[in-house]
């Protein structure tokens, strides 16, 4: 049973990671504000790692996997919108850094409270 839901979860972590891959702007396409495209989008993929380490180390649990997928799913939704229409202004930026500064807290408190998988 618990296997399943570590593959569950890894497996979601795998398609989250896809799928911000898959939103990268196609070669020819380039953005205005590729430095903070690139800043977002690095930013995502580091903490999908942190969220995959804490799946792998037992941390975290497959419920707030989930939840923290989810959340990183919208922040994803967010950077591609913002990319939407060729540049990133500085007032979505401030928004997408907010909002993965929120979901970093997340992470940490998740990974170091007192649950573990079982």
């Amino acid at each position: 049973m618990n296997l399943r839901r570590l593959s569950a979860a890894l497996i979601g972590s795998l398609v989250a990671g896809v799928a911000l891959f898959a939103q990268a702007p196609q070669p020819g396409t380039q953005t205005v504000t590729p430095r903070r495209e690139a800043r977002a989008e690095k930013r995502a993929e580091k903490q999908q790692q942190r969220i995959a380490k804490g799946v792998a180390s037992g941390q975290l649990t497959p419920k707030e996997t989930a939840r923290l997928e989810r959340q990183e799913g919208r922040i994803n939704k967010d950077i591609a919108k913002a990319e939407a229409d060729g540049k990133i202004t500085k007032k979505e930026a401030t928004k997408i850094e907010a909002e993965q500064n929120r979901e970093s807290r997340r992470i940490k408190r998740q990974k170091h409270d007192a649950q573990t998988r079982k």
